[in-house]
Order: C-alpha cells, then sequence, then structure tokens
C-alpha cells in the first residue's frame, strides 16, 4: 500500500495503490531445469515424450486447474512442442496441431500477461540435457 497524500499537507484519504510483479516477458527465462526441481511434490509431473493423443487429453484437463504442471523431456523440439501445446490449451486452440508443428510466429508474439498465464500452467520442462532443450527453445526468444 502507498500513502500517495502523504507529506503534502492535503490531509486527503490515503490513496490505496495495489503493487504487483510485472508480467513474465519471456517464455523461456528459467524454465529449463534440472530433473526434480520443477515443483511442489502436488505439481503433476507428464513425461513429454508421451504418445500425442495423451499429451493432448493432459492438456486439455490441467489447463482449467490452479496447480500447473512440469514436463520431462531431453529431446529440444518435444520442448517446443510443449510449449504450443500449452499455449493451444489455454487459447481453446487444436493441441494435437500445436504438438505436430508448434506455431513459432504465434509464440513470439504473446504479450506479457499471455506470458504469465503460459508460465502459471508450465511451471517448468525438467531435463538431463538442458542445453540440447534450451537451444531449441531460443527459438522464443525476442533478440
Amino acid at each position: 500500500m502507498v500513502d500517495a497524500a502523504a507529506g503534502h499537507g492535503s490531509g486527503g484519504e490515503p490513496v490505496l495503490v495495489s503493487l504487483s510483479a510485472p508480467a513474465r516477458r519471456s517464455l523461456v527465462d528459467g524454465l529449463v531445469r534440472p530433473p526434480g526441481s520443477g515443483g511442489a511434490e502436488s505439481v503433476p509431473i507428464i513425461d513429454a515424450d508421451r504418445p500425442d493423443r495423451e499429451l493432448a487429453d493432459f492438456f486439455a484437463e490441467i489447463a482449467h486447474t490452479d496447480t500447473g504442471f512440469v514436463a520431462r523431456t531431453d529431446d529440444g523440439d518435444r520442448a517446443l512442442a510443449i510449449v504450443a501445446a500449452t499455449a493451444a490449451a489455454l487459447c481453446g486452440e487444436d493441441i494435437r496441431a500445436a504438438l505436430e508443428r508448434p506455431d513459432i510466429a504465434f509464440l513470439t508474439a504473446l504479450k506479457p500477461p499471455a506470458i504469465e498465464a503460459l508460465r502459471g500452467v508450465l511451471l517448468a520442462i525438467e531435463t538431463d540435457s538442458p542445453d540440447t532443450v534450451t537451444g531449441a527453445l531460443h527459438i522464443l526468444t525476442a533478440d
């Protein structure tokens, strides 16, 4: 809370201003992590290398919960597909199509509130191959 009237001698009522952290501006900063570091025990962990049909069902459900999830993969292309499928699930788009053909232009055009929403669902991608996964996700960073 900030008292905007303090020190101004106006004798007016304080003005309450909500201060919150700004929305994230990156889809990938801090996303890739070592195994076991992605979230609390209550957070679902999904093997991202499962068949698309199973992943699509998972994404359709997880997008409507408040727990979020952690994905595990050592495949950079699959990590990119997981980001795309998360966005598709949140937007009501075709999740299987996003898994098969991530829309890079759409993902890189997301505004900070949309990025924050996506990262509120996709909490981390855990991997034993951080260079591979980070390299594949680099396409999502603004240069």
